[in-house]
């Protein structure tokens, strides 16, 4: 392979991951823009619009090593629910989360983006089928 074909192999590759990238970040946002009115609509009372959660009663999702550690068990938290004791950043939290079985998967992966990409948290994409498989 001459250095002229090499070369045009290389960018190749890098538009390739390029568009790849842009395309995840577009749908990632897409997501997260779902999962705001979900997060909306069933967690901000006891997670607070900060995801700051309440010190001693709900622990929060800013910047929470508990969240973000475990993606299945944040999927079955959110499906299924917890009860008894969490420890998010160090701090013991006692009680229970309802869970939201009802939320669909694509529901589920939507605000798993929204509160694991806000408030401080970094996280890669779930999709749907992450959730599904959870799920069953």
């Amino acid at each position: 392979m001459n250095f002229c074909n090499f070369l045009s192999l290389l960018i190749l590759v890098f538009i390739s991951f390029t568009a790849k990238a842009q395309n995840e970040s577009s749908k990632l946002k897409e997501s997260m823009s779902s999962g705001k009115d979900i997060y909306a609509a069933n967690c901000v009372s006891c997670h607070m619009a900060t995801g700051e959660g309440i010190i001693g009663a709900f622990p929060p999702l800013a910047k929470s090593d508990y969240l973000m550690e475990d993606v299945e068990r944040s999927i079955k938290v959110i499906i299924e629910g917890a009860t008894g004791e969490m420890k998010v950043n160090g701090q013991s939290y006692y009680g229970s989360m309802v869970g939201y079985n009802m939320l669909t998967d694509r529901q589920v992966a939507d605000v798993l983006n929204y509160i694991r990409n806000s408030w401080g948290n970094k996280g890669d994409i779930v999709e749907s089928e992450e959730v599904s498989k959870v799920r069953k």
